[in-house]
């Protein structure tokens, strides 16, 4: 009698730990055939197709008319070069060669045709071969009789799906994805901060500074930029630890308090480099955010990685992570419980702040440079993986694993529409709605969204009431 429900209990359970999977494999399956075009060789591929194609054709002593687009990359001149030279070991000799435009190709067509000869084939790009004078040969030249138009041929295939993109896919919002895990923190125990955007700025300007200012610029030793990094992130966990501190002391909400410290931090920003880039960075200090030691792997998904598998471990398997859980669930009742709610709380905001200033050494890392416009707008983004991944923003539920896919959720929904050409005024606008369902969604299937909250402020005056 009871399979049923608990066959239903346990697929209502599954999917509340892991739908957001589902929706990222549903995203992925969407855009992997969205993305399907045909796509046509260029280069060394492209030559080699259209010279085999002109020396199987055996035209006769027909001329053969090499035609490439005159572009400022020089992409139609190495195409007839290349060409002209395979068609020649080949031991084709009747080949002229054109690079320009449509109206090149028609004097060329005119010369052969006053001189009494016989144009067999015209071998050039796909782009070209769309000319209008290229499409009505027949039309414009019959006298000619058959011309062939000798292009590559087209392949299908899924740009979403091409390595270099799910590459750009995995690595292209790592120091969003490693914020966020502090980010996760924070609202695990019912707070937010909204510093961390700038903290990104604050981390790579104090960072760069040292690095100009004490370690010798572009000759400063590994040991020596690597002192100045952590001068970054420990920057940016003092104001973390301020933060908390504003929080936990003076009862002064996160929202307001993380509100002043975005400005704050980034008036240092601007402050610390009087508004201007510092890039008189050494060489070696890009080994972090360009480099791949690991099987190619860039370093920046390798640290991703590890420490999300850190912080899986401490939210799941440590006493620490039972208390964030606690302290967001109900700080009171921890508290009465014997857990150290203010210390949890302060904790979290200084993780906040140290992985804030741990993406802005990456982002530095990334460009060679630091700027005090690092992280702008990104707080939101943060905020919504947090959010998409499943966290609560009432406080004690979420998972350090969901918020990985929430990062990979909306770095897909990106990429996506980049890909798709959507515009990017419209990508903010799907952003928006994206996370406002998440949102729904919590409160629809957990019922922690704004009502949860409101009922936990209800219980939490109950109880004091009651005592």
């Amino acid at each position: 009698m009871n399979e049923p429900s608990t066959a239903k209990n346990m697929m209502r359970r599954f999917m509340s730990d892991y739908g957001m999977i589902v929706g990222l494999l549903a995203l992925c399956l969407y855009y992997s055939f969205a993305t399907i075009t045909t796509e046509y060789p260029e280069g060394d591929q492209a030559v080699r197709q259209v010279a085999d194609k002109v020396l199987n054709m055996r035209r006769g002593d027909g001329v053969v008319i090499v035609v490439g687009r005159d572009d400022a990359d020089k992409k139609g001149t190495a195409f007839v070069a290349g060409t002209v030279k395979a068609l020649q070991a080949g031991g084709m000799t009747n080949i002229e060669q054109i690079v320009g435009q449509p109206a090149d190709l028609r004097k060329a067509i005119d010369r052969v045709k006053d001189s009494g000869g016989k144009v067999s084939a015209i071998a050039t790009t796909r782009w070209v071969s769309q000319w209008g004078l290229i499409e009505h040969l027949d039309n414009k030249f019959p006298e000619m009789g058959d011309i062939t138009v000798v292009v590559p041929e087209g392949f299908t295939r899924s740009r979403f799906l091409q390595m270099e993109n799910i590459r750009n896919v995995a690595t292209s919002n790592v120091v969003i994805a490693i914020i966020a895990i502090g980010m996760t923190f924070v609202i695990i125990t019912g707070g937010i901060d909204l510093s961390v955007g700038s903290l990104i700025a604050m981390s790579a300007m104090t960072a760069a500074y040292c690095v100009v200012e004490f370690a010798g610029a572009r000759s400063a030793g590994a040991g020596a930029f690597t002192i100045c990094m952590f001068a970054g992130i420990l920057a940016c966990a003092l104001v973390g630890f301020l933060n908390g501190l504003m929080v936990t002391r003076f009862s002064i909400p996160p929202f307001v308090v993380t509100l002043a410290m975005m400005l704050v931090a980034r008036g240092m920003a601007f402050i610390i480099g009087q508004g201007e880039l510092k890039y008189q960075l050494p060489n070696s200090i890009v080994w972090l955010g360009q480099g791949a030691d690991l099987l190619g792997i860039p370093n920046t998904l390798v640290l991703m990685v590890l420490l999300y598998a850190a912080a899986h471990i401490m939210m799941s398997r440590t006493v620490l992570g039972r208390y964030i859980y606690a302290v967001g669930g109900n700080a009171e009742a921890a508290r009465l419980s014997g857990v150290p709610v203010k210390r949890v709380i302060l904790f979290c905001y200084v993780m906040c702040g140290a992985l804030a200033g741990l993406g802005g050494v990456i982002r530095m890392s990334i460009l060679k440079s630091g700027s005090p416009r690092y992280g702008e707008m990104a707080e939101l983004y943060i905020i919504a993986a947090v959010v998409v991944g499943g966290t609560s923003l009432s406080g004690g539920k979420g998972k350090i694993f969901g918020t990985l896919i929430g990062v990979l959720i909306i770095s897909v929904i990106q990429n996506g529409m980049n890909l798709t050409d959507v515009e990017s005024y419209t990508q903010k606008v799907v952003l928006g709605l994206v996370i406002l369902g998440a949102v729904l969604l919590d409160s629809v299937r957990g019922g922690k969204g704004v009502q949860g909250l409101a009922r936990l402020i209800t219980a939490k005056r109950s109880e004091t009431g009651s005592r």
